[in-house]
């Protein structure tokens, strides 16, 4: 099945857990109680939006890392909503050549992007899949392809936390776009203001 259509199949399917609130993908969860959207939200900027000491990795780029653990988990929501997010930093960056790349990492491939990331892509996709499948020679082909300590680190607690996201997301059944269009007016919000100010119909 195409990604297009299995994106379109997903977006027909209801919660099957009771009681939710009538929000989309990860919103659900952040809307059970005050503290988890709090906790949530405050993880998300940690790892994709604020300063990490000793990081050379841009917001772009581990929203990309983002994308690539949730295509890996075949959660829609959660590709397609970051995908956008990475779309908007790349544009306010003028970088807009570089957006056709956030499609081809979704389908599971790192073709056209350099070496460090694509090490680091591999790292996040191996512990989306089988965490104990990655090894000591993953780490060093990051760090001799370009890669700091902490742009490991970050790549790890991203894959972690993104497969996290990816799970309450798909646990709960929690409806999702048709398109990822629906995402374009929240990845403004995100690129400028980070995950801290929570939308009113749509938490990304």
């Amino acid at each position: 099945m195409a990604r297009d259509e299995e994106r379109a199949e997903r977006a027909e399917q209801d919660p099957i857990v009771g009681s939710l609130p009538d929000v989309p993908g990860i919103g659900v969860a952040m809307r059970l109680r005050p503290g988890l959207g709090l906790h949530l939200r405050g993880l998300a900027d940690e790892l994709l939006v604020n300063d990490y000491p000793g990081a050379t990795l841009r917001r772009d780029q581990r929203e990309l890392l983002a994308t690539a653990v949730s295509a890996s988990n075949d959660c829609f929501f959660c590709m397609d909503s970051h995908g956008a997010f990475a779309t908007a930093l790349l544009e306010r960056e003028g970088a807009t050549d570089l957006v056709p790349l956030i499609d081809i990492v979704k389908t599971g491939s790192s073709d056209g992007l350099d070496e460090k990331m694509c090490a680091l892509l591999s790292i996040a996709r191996t512990l989306a899949e089988t965490p104990r499948g990655l090894d000591a020679a993953d780490v060093q082909a990051a760090l001799d392809a370009g890669a700091t300590d902490q742009d490991v680190q970050l790549a790890v607690l991203i894959a972690s936390a993104f497969s996290m996201y990816n799970r309450l997301v798909e646990g709960f059944r929690a409806r999702t776009a048709p398109t990822t269009e629906a995402y374009r007016e929240r990845a403004g919000e995100i690129a400028e203001h980070g995950y801290q100010v929570p939308a009113q119909a749509r938490v990304g």
